[in-house]
Parts: C-alpha cells; sequence; structure tokens
C-alpha cells in the first residue's frame, strides 16, 4: 500500500500532486484504467505489442547512441 506523509506547512493539493507522481511512476493509474473494463484477447495481444515495440525502440535508442560516444573515445582516428 503506497501512503505519503503530510509534511509541516504542507498543502492537500500538493500532498495529491505527490501521491499521484508516484502513482504514475509506479505504473499504477495505468493498471487502473486497464482494469477498469474488460480487455478482450486480441486487445491484450495488440497492447503488449505495442508496449513491446517502445521498450524496443527505446532500448535500441539507447544503445546507438552509447556505441556512437563510446566508438569515437576507444578507437584512435587515422
Amino acid at each position: 500500500m503506497i501512503s505519503i506523509n503530510i509534511q509541516k506547512n504542507e498543502s492537500v493539493e500538493r500532498a495529491l500532486k505527490r501521491l499521484k507522481g508516484i502513482l504514475d511512476s509506479e505504473g499504477i493509474t495505468e493498471e487502473i484504467r486497464r482494469l477498469r473494463s474488460f480487455e478482450k484477447p486480441a486487445q491484450r495481444k495488440l497492447r503488449k505489442e505495442r508496449s513491446a515495440m517502445k521498450r524496443h525502440r527505446i532500448r535500441w535508442y539507447f544503445k546507438a547512441n552509447t556505441n556512437k560516444e563510446t566508438k569515437n573515445e576507444d578507437t584512435p582516428s587515422f
């Protein structure tokens, strides 16, 4: 169970904003939206494929950028 402690002289709105940030970072709000209604098996498969594509795209992007930086530093140019 996620909980936050309201700090001294902190407004309720600010505490709610912190709670929302924690819930978003842990993926709880996304899961609640997903469980709100029934998801057909075909829709579930499509959602998982999209998230996998997004994950692979992000991994490829960071891998490509790190290889460029290390390649230029490691190999001397002649």
